[in-house]
């Protein structure tokens, strides 16, 4: 992956929910080796010790594909298992904290809703932004919906990648063509679909046309 914002194109984000009675490493796995170019492992359920470990099964599949692993809210766990970064909310650890811990060579994506949110992030030295909800999500009741004009000025304001998230479906990504995003964070489209493989390439052959070939 030549850069970052490359690697956002086609950003996974794991939901064992969505997943169902799947094997979970199966599902990754899948959605690995048909076009995700990014995968952050989200376990809101998971304590501690059952993360790390999950983490670090994941993080072995992840270096077999050359694909890089976000860990979603837990800084030490991306750092023992050598994932290459973090990414937080605004309820989460402060930022700048979580950047002084990770240090310079890992990255850090912080999730924002306003102008006011992304720039502060930028300032304390996010990589990355994900902004949304774009739409209504199963994946979270309580998801705060960030309008096309806010997401507009989020992307003039800072100089960093941003990414898309929250209801994000095939149906829908064209609605972010033309806007400087970077690529799109997506969580039930490919983890919830029926077939995660055929789901996985639909949308990476999309996002190379909406997102990649807008930057030649």
């Amino acid at each position: 992956m030549s850069s970052l914002r490359d690697a956002l194109r086609l950003y996974a984000v794991t939901d064992r929910h969505a997943i169902g009675k799947r094997d979970f490493l199966t599902a990754v796995q899948t959605a690995l080796e048909n076009g995700a170019t990014m995968l952050q492992l989200r376990e809101k359920e998971l304590g501690g010790t059952e993360f790390s470990r999950e983490a670090e099964k994941v993080q072995k599949l992840c270096q077999r594909h050359h694909i890089p692993l976000i860990i979603n809210d837990d800084p030490a766990i991306a750092v023992d298992c050598g994932a290459v970064g973090v990414h937080i909310g605004q309820c989460d650890e402060n930022a700048s904290q979580v950047r002084a811990f990770l240090g310079p060579g890992k990255i850090m994506g912080v999730s924002a809703h306003t102008v006011a949110e992304a720039v502060a992030a930028e300032a304390a030295g996010a990589d990355y932004l994900g902004v949304g909800a774009m739409f209504p999500t199963s994946t979270k009741n309580d998801a705060e919906i960030v309008s096309q004009n806010e997401l507009d000025a989020i992307i003039k304001a800072v100089r960093i990648p941003v990414v898309v998230i929250g209801g994000i479906t095939a149906e829908n990504l064209p609605l972010f063509a033309d806007r400087g995003i970077a690529g799109a964070a997506i969580v039930s489209a490919i983890f919830g679909a029926s077939d995660i493989a055929e789901a996985t390439r639909e949308l990476d052959q999309l996002t190379q046309k909406i997102f990649q070939e807008k930057r030649k």
